[in-house]
C-alpha cells in the first residue's frame, strides 16, 4: 500500500478490524518514511462466479452491472448511493454462501426484487418490469396485483 501523502511503498499495518457485516476490513497505517497515519478500507473485489444468462451465455459476475441495474431502477427515488451499495452487498453475502461458482441471472433477480420490495415499491416494480420482460400492459398489471 503506497502512502497517499509521499507515495513511499512501505508503510506498517497498526490496527486492523472488520467492517460492519463482513464487508470487509479497516486497517490503519503508518508510512515509514513521512510517519503520517492513514486509514484504508480493504473489501473483496472479485468473486469466483459465472452468471447464466437468459440466452444461456455465461458471463462473468459484474458487481457494477449489478449495482448500475439497481441503481437505474432506483433514479429518482430517495434511495441513498449507500442504500444501494448495502443492498449489493447482502446479495454478494448471500452469493458467496452458496455451494456453486455457478449461478442463474433469474436467481439473482429474485435476489434483487425481494430487497428491492422492502426499500422502495416504485423502484422494485421498476425492476420487476425489466427483469420478468412483461409483453404487455396485462401482464404488467397481473404482476402488480398479484397477492405478496
Amino acid at each position: 500500500m503506497n502512502c497517499p501523502y509521499c507515495n513511499n511503498e512501505d508503510t506498517n499495518v497498526l490496527e486492523s478490524r472488520g467492517l460492519p457485516g463482513a464487508e470487509g476490513v479497516r486497517r490503519r497505517r503508518q508510512c515509514k518514511k513521512c510517519g503520517k497515519r492513514f486509514t484504508t478500507h480493504e473489501k473483496l473485489v472479485n468473486i469466483d462466479l459465472k452468471i447464466i444468462k437468459k440466452n444461456g451465455k455465461i458471463e462473468q459476475y459484474d458487481r457494477d452491472k449489478l449495482a448500475k441495474g439497481i441503481m437505474k431502477a432506483c433514479y429518482k427515488r430517495k434511495v441513498s448511493g449507500r442504500q444501494i451499495e448495502n443492498l449489493v452487498d447482502e446479495i454478494e453475502s448471500k452469493l458467496l454462501t452458496l455451494n456453486t461458482t455457478v449461478v442463474s441471472a433469474s436467481d439473482i433477480g429474485k435476489m434483487v426484487l425481494n430487497r428491492l420490495r422492502r426499500l422502495d415499491e416504485l423502484a422494485y416494480l421498476r425492476f420487476a418490469s425489466v427483469y420478468m420482460d412483461f409483453n404487455n400492459a396485462d401482464e404488467y398489471k397481473r404482476f402488480i396485483l398479484a397477492p405478496i
